[in-house]
């Protein structure tokens, strides 16, 4: 194996220029933005980042972190890189769709770059689509595009859309509404309209989409959800029996029975009483009933129905759903289709989050340690689905504490399977193990059969260096295998007779050494293991959340100390605030609102995204205690305290060193959220948003305690307005969380949450009536998309329920307004939804002007240049800069240009230093050949974009 470096042609010139660049560059940005990071990190899951031309000539390669398509001549023994064409912001699929023309998905740029490769490659059309586009198949006759994306985004209501089927409002606040779209464009003929004009958006009743595959006759295209849930869901705390008396059923506060108290154990090893908690339920298909871990039924507690469709299939002719497919599993990462039989081959993980307790397991007899999601092929024949555990070697009743525990079972192991490839006569499944650097072989009979033994199938398993394999392109004709590898960022040609890696290419590369440094402690599960199947991505999925929620308490843990400063906490004030607000347990078991109490019950998964400045972490903020030391409001050393979970939850040897622990802070701290989908473009707010935004922002407090004449008696402030808990200050980096925690009439003192992502959580609705909340019983809602909604543990259906919980009731001077309560609390969601963020939402945004588009596309240009002269503030980005870093690539002359928007000049700029008009930039398009395509870069990342990718 030898290493191969990229060519870079213009080397010398590229020296030559570098002292002007960095003038150029400081001119641009001026003293406040020059502190912008020069790269944003984003961490977006790749899904189909390599193709193959049809004449097998050509490797076309998502560059994810340099914005780019990297084309390679696969003739020789070696890649050999001849083009490389920027694209848009975060590229994770590329899909061939004949010799000359390719299609690249663009996930943060909600954009499709279709690639002409004749001449010198280049941009042609840019296809705008909804919300995080993951994946793009061609398929049916005529031919379509498909590609999937959230049910969200600003484009789906756009106007020049208001005539294709299954566009608009994506009803963020209505029950049962499918959250999967699939955007489906005729290949021939794209439209006139500036973003391209879809036949059709159609939409699925699952969460957000992921991977797609098509059949062997390409008439069926297959649609799967990403992060399709399991059938879990918690039960509101107030229905579950007080007391930790499993046995004894009660009457809940909705009038039914009850089956009883929480299985316990009711303290810690110390013997302190643990906080009254929610519990999570899984739905049993066989018994019809929502069961906990005794099998007790929770029927009276669920008034909703989670059917879990997982797979679509669509007929690709007439555009019609045909079949859907439950049980696949958990979390669904790609999919494809064995070329002889049919059959189709999902690489999944199914979590096991109904199951309780990181930790040893020995005070309460049970632990979740190293068994957090099974590694997974799903075969789905027919109308048959059947799993299948790729690591059914482990023995998980044993932990590497235990005598008998086996040290040789990660030998055998693949965890986080991403994309797969199957021989051309079906009998040879590949997988690449993303968080195993292996690639999983598989005789797909045995795989079907579930005869194959990992211990003897793992002798076939290619090792592969370099880190995270995520693409797999299967050249059979020459004998080889090529393989991204993301956490090297390079291409891998395999030889498929001896295993063994013949070249590695590593493409270009912007992110920075603490990125590449520190991206394995997320993902490593055979360095971070014993077992060899879990690591943190197993929940944090590409460092975000699994939507699910856990109960991660740790019963043969201690009580600690919560130094966080907490508001409405003195003794006085939760004595006042338990009689107000109806809490009849102690708050945190003791009712002292300075400790954690080690078994917190339920929690949804929190991202790993935005946490820079957000102080302690985890739900409760309890990791603001730890073994590197305390503090309430340092953001690095929470970060670090999640040491222990290497021991404690994945199943590893021993907690991370601080060393360690600091390389991955420095890899994970810095990724940001994405742009907010829902706001518009402008960065302006809708009616009910604005109205929202100033109740929200407004002097009357919506939270705390009407204390009247007695408020002398009471030290402290006893009632805050929605900033003054949930701050908003972007130069502060504060998007909802000012690090603060507070009693909110709960039964845990809980950390006030950052609100950047409440759109990601839509999709649960369907609640029984409990006395915190004054809205009223749902009734049975029906089928929903998810089984997690809003707050700590996920049992809250909607932010309007939120919003009638008694700390917000309407009083003279405290509370939601008493006139119209519920118009404020509407128009409050609907803020929530487009809440701010770090970044402005038209970053990533992009259009291509071509010669015979100006008309449809000028209004589009106009506002990606007024955006990048609008003021913005980002403690992320330096502080004081512009929304977007406005970047346009053209092919001039045979030779691409990269050119920078300077806003003062109203000129674009290039690495030389010499300026375009805005005017004179248009009038290039007007040569065909010559298309000129606009990104709206993340501030800070604009010359390095445009010059060096």
């Amino acid at each position: 194996m030898h290493e191969l470096p990229m060519p870079h042609r213009r080397r010398p010139l590229a020296r030559l220029l570098l002292p002007m660049l960095g003038l150029v560059t400081a001119l641009l940005s001026g003293p406040a933005a020059a502190q912008a990071p020069s790269f944003a990190q984003f961490e977006s899951g790749p899904v189909r980042p390599m193709a193959m031309s049809p004449d097998r000539s050509r490797l076309y390669v998502a560059n994810t972190p340099n914005n780019t398509l990297d084309v390679f001549n696969i003739a020789g023994a070696a890649p050999q890189l001849v083009a490389r064409v920027p694209v848009g912001l975060e590229p994770v699929a590329v899909a061939a769709r004949n010799g000359n023309e390719v299609w690249v998905v663009n996930h943060l740029s909600d954009s499709v770059s279709v690639v002409d490769l004749s001449g010198t490659p280049r941009v042609v059309r840019t296809l705008l689509v909804g919300d995080e586009p993951r994946d793009i198949v061609f398929a049916g006759n005529p031919e379509r595009a498909f590609i999937t994306t959230a049910h969200r985004g600003q484009h789906r209501t756009d106007p020049s859309l208001s005539g294709v089927p299954g566009a608009g409002d994506p009803q963020l606040t209505t029950p049962s509404v499918g959250r999967a779209d699939v955007w489906v464009f005729n290949t021939n003929n794209l439209g006139t309209a500036f973003g391209g004009l879809p036949q059709r958006i159609m939409s699925f009743f699952s969460d957000t989409p992921r991977a797609l595959a098509v059949s062997p006759d390409r008439s069926t295209v297959y649609v799967a959800a990403f992060k399709s849930g399991n059938q879990t869901t918690t039960v509101l705390q107030p229905l579950v029996c007080q007391g930790f008396v499993s046995w004894l059923p009660c009457i809940g506060q909705n009038g039914k029975i009850m089956p009883g108290g929480n299985p316990g154990p009711k303290t810690n090893f110390e013997g302190k009483k643990a906080p009254e908690v929610g519990l999570i339920v899984k739905f049993n298909k066989a018994t019809g009933k929502w069961e906990d871990e005794l099998r007790r039924n929770w029927n009276n507690a669920v008034q909703f129905r989670l059917p879990d469709q997982d797979v679509f299939a669509v007929n690709a002719n007439t555009l019609s759903q045909t079949a859907t497919h439950s049980g696949v599993g958990t979390v669904l990462f790609n999919m494809v289709t064995n070329p002889v039989s049919g059959k189709v081959y999902v690489s999944n993980t199914e979590a096991i989050n109904e199951a309780r307790f990181e930790g040893p397991g020995t005070y309460a007899g049970h632990t979740v340690q190293g068994k957090l999601a099974q590694t997974r092929i799903t075969v789905i024949s027919g109308s048959t689905v059947s799993p299948r555990h790729l690591n059914k070697h482990i023995d998980y009743s044993k932990l590497p504490s235990n005598p008998g525990f086996d040290w040789t079972m990660k030998q055998h192991s693949l965890a986080m399977p991403l994309e797969m490839a199957i021989t051309g006569d079906g009998r040879t499944l590949y997988v690449a193990a993303f968080s195993s650097s292996r690639i999983g072989v598989f005789d797909t009979a045995e795989l079907e059969s579930d005869s194959f033994n990992p211990r003897t199938a793992s002798s076939r398993y290619i090792e592969v260096g370099g880190g995270g394999p995520s693409g797999l392109v299967l050249d059979e004709a020459r004998g080889r295998l090529y393989v991204t590898t993301r956490f090297d960022n390079a291409v891998k040609v395999v030889d498929l007779a001896s295993r063994a890696t013949l070249v590695s290419v590593a493409m270009k590369n912007p992110e920075p050494a603490s990125v590449t440094a520190g991206r394995p402690f997320l993902y490593d599960a055979r360095r971070f293991s014993a077992n060899g199947e879990a690591s943190c991505a197993s929940c944090h999925t590409f460092g975000d959340m699994d939507d699910l929620a856990w109960d991660l308490g740790n019963p043969d843990d201690r009580v600690t100390n919560n130094p966080i400063t907490k508001n409405l906490s003195s003794a006085l004030e939760v004595a006042l605030g338990k009689l107000l607000f109806g809490v009849t347990s102690p708050v945190n078991g003791s009712d002292n609102a300075n400790e954690f109490h080690p078994m917190k019950g339920p929690m949804t998964t929190q991202t790993l995204r935005g946490m820079r400045n957000s102080g302690a972490m985890h739900w409760r903020g309890d990791r603001a205690t730890g073994i590197f030391g305390n503090s309430g409001t340092d953001s690095n050393l929470s970060f670090k305290n999640f040491a222990v979970a290497f021991e404690g939850l994945l199943g590893g040897t021993a907690p991370l060193t601080e060393a360690e622990m600091q390389t991955f802070a420095n890899f994970q701290m810095p990724v940001m959220l994405p742009p907010n989908p829902i706001r518009k473009l402008d960065n302006s707010l809708t009616a009910s948003q604005q109205r929202g935004h100033n109740f929200y922002t407004g002097s009357r407090p919506s939270d705390g305690i009407d204390v009247g004449p007695l408020g002398g008696l009471i030290p402290g402030q006893t009632a805050f307005t929605c900033e003054g808990c949930h701050r908003l200050d972007p130069a502060a980096g504060f998007f909802g969380t000012g690090g603060r925690s507070s009693f909110e009439g709960i039964t845990q003192i809980v950390k006030i949450p950052q609100l950047r992502n409440m759109y990601q959580k839509v999709g649960m609705f369907g609640s029984p009536k409990v006395d915190f909340f004054r809205a009223a019983d749902t009734g049975f809602v029906g089928n929903q998309v998810r089984g997690f909604g809003f707050v700590h543990d996920g049992a809250v259906d909607t932010l309007f329920r939120f919003f009638t919980a008694k700390v917000f009731d309407p009083q003279l001077t405290v509370g939601f307004p008493l006139v119209n309560p519920d118009g404020t609390r509407r128009d409050v969601v609907d803020f929530m939804m487009a809440f701010d963020s770090d970044l402005a939402p038209v970053v990533g945004q992009q259009v291509t002007l071509t010669a015979t588009n100006a008309a449809a596309v000028s209004g589009r240009i106009n506002l990606l240049l007024q955006r990048a002269q609008t003021p913005f503030t980002s403690k992320e980005l330096g502080g004081a800069t512009t929304e977007c870093s406005l970047v346009v690539r053209v092919v001039e002359g045979g030779v691409s240009r990269g050119l920078v928007y300077n806003p003062a000049a109203n000129a674009f700029v290039a690495s030389d230093g010499s300026q375009r008009s805005e005017v004179a930039v248009r009038s290039l398009a007007t040569v065909p050949g010559q298309e000129v395509t606009y990104t709206c870069a993340p501030p800070g990342s604009g010359s390095r974009i445009a010059f060096d990718s």
